[in-house]
């Protein structure tokens, strides 16, 4: 197995990022690279699916893929229960890290800010919009906790059905969303032999500095 990992290799030949084709903040490449994603990923890769690291108590870093809803010059929106073991990390350290991988266009952008969480008129505009049964789901499920089985998610699940019956379900308290005030964007890009283009922007006194990494 180990030799068989150790030969897994392609060569990125696809594409190269320059100066010269980056603008000087980092919020403009991100939405070309996105749409190019949009145009170009093919299912089961979803465009906008991140994996998002927080840290918890001890200092340990968590991670898992969400899905990226909202994005505008404040910075990346998505939404999840408020009570899920990422709430109270980030309840704890209102920090975290985001990583876009588009595999066909040898992509890779990492995303690193502060996290604060949006309005509830935000929040409950987004919830209006999910199908009903993403919005019932976000009542019946204890996110993150231990359950006894699928049936006890079920019997929940059942339950809050009964309780909406004859009304719309609204957007409960604990569930909303977060927005990563970017501090940190880096926009790799796959070359050949390894020698990988990367171009970081830092955020310093409200201003974006843009640099070059080695690979």
């Amino acid at each position: 197995m180990t030799q068989k990992l150790a030969d897994m290799r392609r060569d990125y030949t696809r594409d190269g990022l320059s100066e010269a084709d980056a603008p000087l903040e980092p919020f403009a490449l991100f939405q070309s690279w996105f749409a190019d994603a949009v145009k170009t990923e093919q299912l089961p890769v979803e465009p906008n699916a991140m994996t998002l690291a927080t840290v918890d108590g001890n200092g340990r870093p968590h991670c898992r893929v969400l899905l990226l809803k909202a994005l505008d010059d404040r910075g990346f929106t998505f939404f999840t229960n408020y009570e899920s073991a990422k709430g109270q990390h980030l309840a704890g350290s209102p920090f975290a890290a985001m990583t876009f991988f588009w595999p066909t266009l040898e992509r890779q952008v990492r995303i690193e800010g502060r996290v604060e969480k949006v309005s509830a008129e935000e929040s409950d505009a987004y919830f209006q919009v999910r199908p009903l049964g993403s919005r019932l789901g976000a009542w019946a499920s204890p996110q993150s906790r231990v359950i006894d089985g699928r049936a006890e998610l079920e019997a929940l699940l059942a339950d809050t059905e009964q309780r909406f019956l004859d009304t719309a379900p609204h957007c409960p308290p604990h569930w909303g969303g977060y927005r990563l005030l970017p501090e940190r964007i880096e926009f790799w890009q796959g070359r050949a032999s390894r020698l990988h283009d990367r171009l970081n922007y830092r955020l310093e006194a409200g201003v974006w500095k843009r640099e070059r990494l080695a690979p």
